[in-house]
């Protein structure tokens, strides 16, 4: 798979800046205006992985691709990343400025989990077109979060997390009515949700595939495969093939889009023995070969 970007990295590439001390023991969190650091306004984001979280508030032309889609900042938006998808962003001009904070899941342990909202769900909607008023709103919480993270004060940890939850559950409210959260759960669903994110989990780790067939999901849920078959029919009107090949196929638009790997590489890291077998699922499912649709 695609490199995966660590915390360390982000702050030596992205920011030109020393790596601050990671808080180890509670997880990761930080804040950061624009302003204070112009280089990270114009520098290109490599698409790939990251092993944490993102918020961000945009102002400016923007173009962010998030896994096989991309997305077109005009004015201002909202961007929500995690560490399940690829994604890489590129300023159109200069005039950018804006807030954005990172963090770890264990920064949220024991304190909710901020990876069940749906901006950071499949299917949500991560870039998010705001309005001026709901740009302005946004903007106060980032302050809030700038002017408390400056003060020596071991409460404002728990600050940090309730100023997250705030932006996450406006961002909610702004969600595509189709996208919102379904209602409870029941037995399949929660198999389903298992399910996706130990598929997600595959794609995120840096290695070739290990699980590629139905009974393999099966076996690490510890369920009979057709009973995982007959949750996620009943949930997501698909197959777990359908759902494990769909799944395939966006990671290898985006690796044949927006990297350079060859079609070898790319066929390996998906779990193919063979880079035929790749070109021929390839083609079945979307009538090119993957060097057409790489020179498209």
């Amino acid at each position: 798979m695609n490199k995966v970007q660590s915390l360390e990295q982000f702050y030596k590439t992205q920011l030109d800046a020393a790596v601050p001390e990671l808080w180890n023991q509670i997880g990761h969190f930080d804040v950061f205006s624009f302003n204070d650091y112009a280089s990270c306004m114009i520098k290109p984001i490599a698409f790939q992985y990251r092993n944490y979280l993102k918020i961000g508030l945009i102002y400016g032309k923007y173009e962010v691709q998030y896994a096989d889609t991309t997305y077109a900042i005009d004015k201002q938006a909202l961007l929500f990343t995690n560490s399940s998808v690829p994604y890489s962003w590129e300023a159109l001009g200069s005039a950018q400025h804006g807030f954005f904070c990172l963090f770890t899941e264990s920064f949220f342990h024991h304190f909710g989990d901020p990876g069940r909202y749906t901006v950071f769900q499949p299917g949500g909607l991560p870039v998010i077109n705001i309005s001026d008023h709901q740009a302005i709103i946004a903007s106060r919480l980032f302050e809030q979060m700038l002017d408390t993270w400056q003060l020596d004060d071991p409460h404002k940890f728990d600050k940090m997390r309730v100023l997250v939850f705030e932006l996450l559950f406006k961002a909610e409210k702004l969600q595509p009515a189709i996208l919102a959260p379904p209602s409870p759960i029941n037995a399949a669903g929660k198999i389903t949700t298992q399910f996706m994110e130990l598929l997600e989990s595959q794609f995120s780790a840096g290695d070739s595939l290990q699980l590629r067939t139905p009974a393999d999901y099966a076996e690490n849920l510890a369920v009979h495969v057709n009973h995982l078959n007959k949750a996620l029919k009943e949930t997501l009107h698909k197959s777990t093939t359908e759902i494990i090949q769909d799944r395939i196929l966006t990671e290898a638009k985006s690796l044949l889009k927006h990297t350079g790997k060859d079609i070898s590489e790319i066929a390996f890291e998906l779990g193919f023995k063979q880079s035929t077998h790749f070109h021929n699922f390839f083609k079945k499912k979307l009538t090119v070969t993957p060097l057409q649709y790489r020179a498209g």
